[in-house]
Protein backbone atom coordinates (compact mmCIF):
# COMPACT_ATOMS: atom_id res chain seq x y z
CA UNK A 1 0.00 0.00 0.00
CA UNK A 2 1.63 3.50 -0.99
CA UNK A 3 2.24 6.11 0.84
CA UNK A 4 0.19 9.23 0.02
CA UNK A 5 1.64 12.72 0.80
CA UNK A 6 -0.03 15.84 -0.56
CA UNK A 7 1.93 18.99 -0.35
CA UNK A 8 -0.26 22.47 -1.15
CA UNK A 9 1.50 24.70 -2.72
CA UNK A 10 4.76 22.58 -3.69
CA UNK A 11 6.34 24.69 -5.82
CA UNK A 12 6.41 27.59 -3.50
CA UNK A 13 9.33 28.47 -1.87
CA UNK A 14 11.26 27.52 -4.33
CA UNK A 15 13.43 25.92 -1.88
CA UNK A 16 10.72 23.61 -0.38
CA UNK A 17 10.18 22.08 -3.21
CA UNK A 18 13.12 19.56 -2.84
CA UNK A 19 10.13 18.26 0.13
CA UNK A 20 8.39 16.76 -2.61
CA UNK A 21 11.75 15.53 -4.67
CA UNK A 22 12.81 13.43 -1.00
CA UNK A 23 9.61 12.07 -0.14
CA UNK A 24 9.21 10.72 -3.27
CA UNK A 25 13.00 9.49 -3.71
CA UNK A 26 11.87 7.55 0.49
CA UNK A 27 8.87 5.69 -1.45
CA UNK A 28 6.05 8.40 -0.81
CA UNK A 29 3.34 8.78 -3.49
CA UNK A 30 3.78 12.77 -3.63
CA UNK A 31 0.72 14.45 -5.08
CA UNK A 32 0.09 18.18 -5.44
CA UNK A 33 -2.38 20.91 -5.22
CA UNK A 34 -1.86 24.71 -6.20
CA UNK A 35 -3.09 27.26 -8.46
CA UNK A 36 0.21 27.39 -11.03
CA UNK A 37 -0.37 26.22 -14.38
CA UNK A 38 1.54 22.70 -14.49
CA UNK A 39 3.42 23.89 -17.88
CA UNK A 40 5.41 26.46 -15.32
CA UNK A 41 6.08 23.89 -12.64
CA UNK A 42 10.01 23.69 -12.07
CA UNK A 43 10.74 19.71 -14.35
CA UNK A 44 12.01 19.01 -10.51
CA UNK A 45 8.51 19.82 -8.78
CA UNK A 46 6.84 17.69 -12.38
CA UNK A 47 9.06 14.55 -11.71
CA UNK A 48 8.43 14.26 -8.00
CA UNK A 49 5.02 14.47 -8.49
CA UNK A 50 2.41 11.55 -9.02
CA UNK A 51 -0.43 13.93 -9.82
CA UNK A 52 -1.04 17.63 -9.82
CA UNK A 53 -4.54 19.16 -9.16
CA UNK A 54 -4.64 22.36 -10.01
CA UNK A 55 -7.55 24.68 -8.57
CA UNK A 56 -8.05 28.34 -9.59
CA UNK A 57 -8.16 30.23 -6.02
CA UNK A 58 -6.34 28.64 -3.27
CA UNK A 59 -8.02 30.73 -0.50
CA UNK A 60 -11.45 28.75 -1.73
CA UNK A 61 -12.08 26.31 0.69
CA UNK A 62 -14.45 24.49 -1.53
CA UNK A 63 -11.87 24.23 -4.11
CA UNK A 64 -9.41 22.59 -1.80
CA UNK A 65 -11.53 20.10 -0.83
CA UNK A 66 -12.41 18.81 -3.84
CA UNK A 67 -9.27 18.79 -4.54
CA UNK A 68 -8.24 16.38 -1.79
CA UNK A 69 -11.46 14.76 -2.06
CA UNK A 70 -9.93 13.71 -5.91
CA UNK A 71 -7.03 12.05 -4.54
CA UNK A 72 -8.50 10.31 -1.65
CA UNK A 73 -11.02 8.92 -4.15
CA UNK A 74 -7.62 8.08 -6.50
CA UNK A 75 -5.32 6.83 -4.63
CA UNK A 76 -7.50 4.98 -1.24
CA UNK A 77 -6.88 7.83 1.09
CA UNK A 78 -4.44 10.33 2.17
CA UNK A 79 -1.89 9.85 4.84
CA UNK A 80 -0.13 13.35 5.42
CA UNK A 81 -0.62 16.71 3.94
CA UNK A 82 1.28 19.72 4.91
CA UNK A 83 2.42 23.01 2.46
CA UNK A 84 5.82 23.94 5.50
CA UNK A 85 3.98 27.54 4.78
CA UNK A 86 2.64 30.15 7.37
CA UNK A 87 -0.10 30.85 5.05
CA UNK A 88 -1.71 27.70 4.77
CA UNK A 89 -1.51 26.83 7.81
CA UNK A 90 -5.52 27.33 8.85
CA UNK A 91 -6.43 25.51 5.41
CA UNK A 92 -4.17 22.66 6.01
CA UNK A 93 -5.31 21.81 9.84
CA UNK A 94 -9.10 22.40 8.27
CA UNK A 95 -8.73 19.61 5.51
CA UNK A 96 -6.73 17.43 8.15
CA UNK A 97 -9.51 17.68 9.66
CA UNK A 98 -12.37 17.22 7.28
CA UNK A 99 -10.54 14.41 6.09
CA UNK A 100 -9.16 12.66 9.23
CA UNK A 101 -5.59 13.23 8.04
CA UNK A 102 -2.61 12.92 10.77
CA UNK A 103 -1.44 16.20 12.63
CA UNK A 104 -2.82 19.46 13.38
CA UNK A 105 -6.47 19.87 13.34
CA UNK A 106 -8.85 23.43 12.99
CA UNK A 107 -9.64 23.17 16.62
CA UNK A 108 -5.47 23.47 17.39
CA UNK A 109 -5.14 27.00 15.14
CA UNK A 110 -6.28 29.53 17.70
CA UNK A 111 -2.98 29.02 20.11
CA UNK A 112 -0.89 28.18 17.16
CA UNK A 113 -1.87 31.48 14.82
CA UNK A 114 -3.33 34.04 17.48
CA UNK A 115 -0.66 35.75 19.70
CA UNK A 116 -2.88 36.43 22.57
CA UNK A 117 -3.63 32.68 22.76
CA UNK A 118 0.03 32.31 22.41
CA UNK A 119 0.69 34.07 25.75
CA UNK A 120 -1.92 32.30 27.54
CA UNK A 121 0.02 28.86 26.92
CA UNK A 122 3.25 30.24 27.34
CA UNK A 123 2.21 31.64 30.96
CA UNK A 124 0.81 28.49 31.47
CA UNK A 125 4.34 27.10 31.76
CA UNK A 126 5.52 30.32 33.45
CA UNK A 127 7.08 31.01 29.94
CA UNK A 128 7.72 35.09 30.77
CA UNK A 129 5.93 36.93 28.12
CA UNK A 130 5.60 40.93 26.95
CA UNK A 131 3.00 42.49 28.76
CA UNK A 132 0.08 43.54 26.50
CA UNK A 133 -3.43 42.90 25.25
CA UNK A 134 -5.62 42.78 22.24
CA UNK A 135 -7.11 46.05 22.18
CA UNK A 136 -10.08 47.80 20.10
CA UNK A 137 -10.47 51.73 19.38
CA UNK A 138 -9.09 54.85 20.34
CA UNK A 139 -9.67 54.47 24.14
CA UNK A 140 -9.01 51.56 24.64
CA UNK A 141 -5.68 51.97 23.25
CA UNK A 142 -5.01 54.77 25.26
CA UNK A 143 -5.76 53.19 28.36
CA UNK A 144 -3.56 50.32 27.41
CA UNK A 145 -0.77 52.71 26.47
CA UNK A 146 -1.10 54.95 30.24
CA UNK A 147 -0.49 51.05 31.78
CA UNK A 148 2.25 49.78 29.43
CA UNK A 149 4.21 53.54 28.65
CA UNK A 150 5.66 54.51 25.64
CA UNK A 151 7.18 52.99 23.49
CA UNK A 152 4.54 50.24 22.34
CA UNK A 153 4.54 47.36 19.87
CA UNK A 154 1.09 47.18 17.94
CA UNK A 155 1.03 43.91 15.44
CA UNK A 156 -1.43 42.22 14.08
CA UNK A 157 -2.86 39.37 16.39
CA UNK A 158 -2.91 36.74 13.65
CA UNK A 159 0.30 37.56 11.70
CA UNK A 160 3.52 36.81 10.49
CA UNK A 161 7.30 38.04 10.92
CA UNK A 162 7.12 41.90 11.47
CA UNK A 163 4.36 42.79 8.66
CA UNK A 164 2.13 45.60 9.58
CA UNK A 165 3.89 46.01 12.80
CA UNK A 166 4.38 49.56 14.17
CA UNK A 167 6.25 50.99 16.88
CA UNK A 168 4.49 53.74 18.80
CA UNK A 169 6.38 56.47 20.62
CA UNK A 170 3.71 59.00 21.28
CA UNK A 171 -0.05 59.97 21.06
CA UNK A 172 0.79 61.34 17.94
CA UNK A 173 2.06 58.20 16.13
CA UNK A 174 -0.70 56.39 18.02
CA UNK A 175 -3.20 58.41 15.89
CA UNK A 176 -1.46 57.78 13.19
CA UNK A 177 -1.88 54.18 13.58
CA UNK A 178 -5.28 54.44 13.73
CA UNK A 179 -5.45 56.81 10.13
CA UNK A 180 -3.03 54.46 8.40
CA UNK A 181 -4.44 50.78 9.97
CA UNK A 182 -6.24 48.30 8.22
CA UNK A 183 -9.50 48.53 10.55
CA UNK A 184 -10.76 44.94 9.28
CA UNK A 185 -7.34 43.21 11.30
CA UNK A 186 -7.46 42.75 14.83
CA UNK A 187 -3.98 44.58 16.71
CA UNK A 188 -2.59 43.43 20.45
CA UNK A 189 -0.52 45.77 21.83
CA UNK A 190 3.02 45.24 23.90
CA UNK A 191 5.58 46.27 26.15
CA UNK A 192 8.61 47.60 24.35
CA UNK A 193 10.93 44.75 25.18
CA UNK A 194 14.74 45.84 24.95
CA UNK A 195 16.79 42.86 24.05
CA UNK A 196 17.91 41.12 20.69
CA UNK A 197 15.77 38.11 19.10
CA UNK A 198 16.59 34.49 19.37
CA UNK A 199 14.96 31.35 18.04
CA UNK A 200 14.81 27.99 18.92
CA UNK A 201 14.31 25.97 15.87
CA UNK A 202 13.82 22.67 15.07
CA UNK A 203 12.12 18.95 14.24
CA UNK A 204 10.31 16.69 15.86
CA UNK A 205 9.19 13.39 15.48
CA UNK A 206 6.05 11.54 15.72
CA UNK A 207 5.85 10.99 19.24
CA UNK A 208 6.98 14.91 19.99
CA UNK A 209 10.53 13.73 20.45
CA UNK A 210 13.24 16.95 19.27
CA UNK A 211 15.61 15.13 16.70
CA UNK A 212 16.90 17.57 16.06
CA UNK A 213 17.39 21.64 16.75
CA UNK A 214 19.64 24.93 16.87
CA UNK A 215 19.36 28.26 17.80
CA UNK A 216 19.41 31.74 15.65
CA UNK A 217 20.71 34.96 16.63
CA UNK A 218 19.62 37.88 15.25
CA UNK A 219 21.94 41.05 14.55
CA UNK A 220 19.27 43.03 14.62
CA UNK A 221 15.12 42.99 14.62
CA UNK A 222 13.37 42.55 11.59
CA UNK A 223 11.38 45.22 11.98
CA UNK A 224 14.29 47.55 12.03
CA UNK A 225 15.65 45.57 8.67
CA UNK A 226 12.16 46.35 6.93
CA UNK A 227 11.50 50.04 8.37
CA UNK A 228 14.69 51.32 8.06
CA UNK A 229 15.49 49.21 4.40
CA UNK A 230 19.24 47.82 6.59
CA UNK A 231 21.01 44.45 5.67
CA UNK A 232 21.19 41.35 7.68
CA UNK A 233 23.04 38.99 9.58
CA UNK A 234 21.81 36.08 11.79
CA UNK A 235 24.03 33.35 12.84
CA UNK A 236 23.42 29.67 14.30
CA UNK A 237 25.98 29.18 16.58
CA UNK A 238 27.46 25.54 16.95
CA UNK A 239 27.12 25.79 20.76
CA UNK A 240 23.67 26.38 22.20
CA UNK A 241 23.17 28.09 25.32
CA UNK A 242 21.72 26.02 27.78
CA UNK A 243 18.75 28.33 28.70
CA UNK A 244 17.48 27.98 25.27
CA UNK A 245 17.46 24.17 25.25
CA UNK A 246 15.50 24.10 28.20
CA UNK A 247 12.86 26.84 27.72
CA UNK A 248 12.65 25.64 23.74
CA UNK A 249 12.24 21.94 24.93
CA UNK A 250 9.64 23.23 28.01
CA UNK A 251 7.78 25.10 24.96
CA UNK A 252 7.21 22.43 22.44
CA UNK A 253 6.12 20.22 24.66
CA UNK A 254 3.41 22.60 26.27
CA UNK A 255 2.69 23.49 22.50
CA UNK A 256 1.97 19.56 21.65
CA UNK A 257 3.89 19.71 18.10
CA UNK A 258 4.55 16.21 16.40
CA UNK A 259 6.22 15.70 13.26
CA UNK A 260 6.56 18.84 12.88
CA UNK A 261 9.09 21.65 12.38
CA UNK A 262 8.78 24.53 14.72
CA UNK A 263 10.31 28.44 15.00
CA UNK A 264 9.66 29.75 18.57
CA UNK A 265 11.09 33.29 18.70
CA UNK A 266 12.35 35.11 21.60
CA UNK A 267 13.95 38.23 23.14
CA UNK A 268 17.48 37.70 25.30
CA UNK A 269 16.77 40.84 27.27
CA UNK A 270 19.83 43.24 27.26
CA UNK A 271 18.98 44.15 31.18
CA UNK A 272 20.05 40.72 32.27
CA UNK A 273 19.55 38.02 29.44
CA UNK A 274 17.34 36.62 30.67
CA UNK A 275 14.35 35.10 28.01
CA UNK A 276 11.30 36.10 27.17
CA UNK A 277 9.03 34.55 24.78
CA UNK A 278 7.49 35.84 21.51
CA UNK A 279 5.94 33.96 19.53
CA UNK A 280 5.82 30.26 18.15
CA UNK A 281 5.43 29.05 14.56
CA UNK A 282 4.82 25.78 13.11
CA UNK A 283 6.65 25.37 10.36
CA UNK A 284 10.61 26.18 9.27
CA UNK A 285 12.20 29.57 9.54
CA UNK A 286 11.27 31.54 6.85
CA UNK A 287 12.87 32.51 3.37
CA UNK A 288 16.42 30.68 3.05
CA UNK A 289 16.87 29.79 6.79
CA UNK A 290 16.29 26.15 6.43
CA UNK A 291 19.54 25.91 3.79
CA UNK A 292 21.39 26.93 7.12
CA UNK A 293 20.20 23.47 8.64
CA UNK A 294 22.01 21.70 5.82
CA UNK A 295 25.24 23.92 5.59
CA UNK A 296 25.57 23.83 10.04
CA UNK A 297 25.47 20.37 9.83
CA UNK A 298 26.33 18.74 6.80
CA UNK A 299 22.98 17.36 6.44
CA UNK A 300 19.77 16.98 4.11
CA UNK A 301 17.08 18.24 6.24
CA UNK A 302 14.48 17.87 3.36
CA UNK A 303 15.83 13.67 3.83
CA UNK A 304 15.60 13.79 7.29
CA UNK A 305 11.91 15.17 7.73
CA UNK A 306 10.97 12.52 4.47
CA UNK A 307 12.41 9.82 6.83
CA UNK A 308 10.92 11.16 10.25
CA UNK A 309 7.14 10.96 8.34
CA UNK A 310 7.76 7.42 6.86
CA UNK A 311 9.97 5.80 9.29
CA UNK A 312 9.48 7.65 12.14
CA UNK A 313 13.29 8.00 12.40
CA UNK A 314 16.36 10.76 12.46
CA UNK A 315 19.37 8.95 11.11
CA UNK A 316 21.71 12.18 10.62
CA UNK A 317 25.08 12.17 12.74
CA UNK A 318 25.03 15.91 14.60
CA UNK A 319 27.97 15.62 15.96
CA UNK A 320 30.31 17.81 13.47
CA UNK A 321 28.17 21.34 13.66
CA UNK A 322 29.66 24.10 12.45
CA UNK A 323 28.27 28.07 13.04
CA UNK A 324 26.87 28.68 9.93
CA UNK A 325 25.23 32.15 9.38
CA UNK A 326 23.69 34.49 6.23
CA UNK A 327 25.05 37.77 5.58
CA UNK A 328 23.22 40.48 4.13
CA UNK A 329 24.21 43.50 1.05
CA UNK A 330 22.16 46.05 -0.26
CA UNK A 331 22.29 47.08 -3.72
CA UNK A 332 21.98 50.82 -2.85
CA UNK A 333 25.18 50.45 -0.59
CA UNK A 334 28.84 51.20 -1.69
CA UNK A 335 30.91 48.53 -0.45
CA UNK A 336 34.45 48.44 -0.10
CA UNK A 337 34.89 45.32 -1.12
CA UNK A 338 34.05 43.43 -5.04
CA UNK A 339 32.12 40.06 -4.77
CA UNK A 340 35.42 38.85 -6.80
CA UNK A 341 37.42 40.31 -3.40
CA UNK A 342 35.54 38.46 -1.12
CA UNK A 343 35.70 35.11 -2.52
CA UNK A 344 39.29 35.58 -3.09
CA UNK A 345 39.99 36.75 0.92
CA UNK A 346 37.28 34.19 2.15
CA UNK A 347 35.95 31.49 -0.09
CA UNK A 348 37.22 28.80 1.52
CA UNK A 349 34.13 29.87 4.10
CA UNK A 350 31.75 30.34 1.92
CA UNK A 351 28.98 27.31 1.04
CA UNK A 352 26.28 29.20 -1.41
CA UNK A 353 25.15 32.86 -2.34
CA UNK A 354 21.39 33.61 -3.32
CA UNK A 355 19.08 36.74 -4.75
CA UNK A 356 16.41 37.35 -2.23
CA UNK A 357 14.49 40.28 -0.96
CA UNK A 358 12.86 41.72 2.19
CA UNK A 359 14.26 40.90 5.68
CA UNK A 360 17.36 38.99 3.99
CA UNK A 361 18.18 41.61 1.64
CA UNK A 362 19.13 42.06 -1.69
CA UNK A 363 21.62 39.54 -2.16
CA UNK A 364 23.03 37.03 0.62
CA UNK A 365 25.85 34.49 1.42
CA UNK A 366 26.19 31.68 3.55
CA UNK A 367 28.88 31.68 5.45
CA UNK A 368 30.27 28.52 7.85
CA UNK A 369 33.33 28.53 10.27
CA UNK A 370 34.67 26.23 12.67
CA UNK A 371 34.82 29.56 15.33
CA UNK A 372 32.95 32.59 15.54
CA UNK A 373 35.97 34.97 15.40
CA UNK A 374 36.11 33.65 12.00
CA UNK A 375 32.47 34.52 11.40
CA UNK A 376 32.51 37.43 12.27
CA UNK A 377 35.85 38.39 9.89
CA UNK A 378 33.87 37.20 7.29
CA UNK A 379 30.90 39.28 7.80
CA UNK A 380 32.41 42.84 8.65
CA UNK A 381 34.81 42.28 5.15
CA UNK A 382 31.30 41.42 3.41
CA UNK A 383 29.16 44.68 4.40
CA UNK A 384 32.54 46.76 5.24
CA UNK A 385 31.21 49.87 3.19
CA UNK A 386 33.29 52.23 1.19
Amino acid sequence: MSFNFIIISPHYPENFQLFATRLKESGATVLGIADESYDNLSPLIREALTEYYRVDDMENYHEMYRAVAYFAHQYGGVHRLESHNEHWLEMDARLRTDFNIPGLKAHEMDRLKQKNKMKAVFRSINVPVANGRVFKGWEDASKLVSELGYPVIIKPNIGVGASDTWRISSDEELSHFFVERNSAETFIMEEFIDGDIVTFDGLTDQDGNIVFSQNMVYDKPALEIISQNMESFVLYPKEMPEDIWKLGKQCVEAFEIKERFFHFEFFRLKSDQSLVALEVNCRPPGGPMIEMFNYANNLDIYAQYAQVVLNNQFTADLSQRKNCGYVSRKYYNNYLYTQDDIYAWYGEFIVSSVMTEGVFGDFGYFIVTDTLSQMQAVVHFIQELA
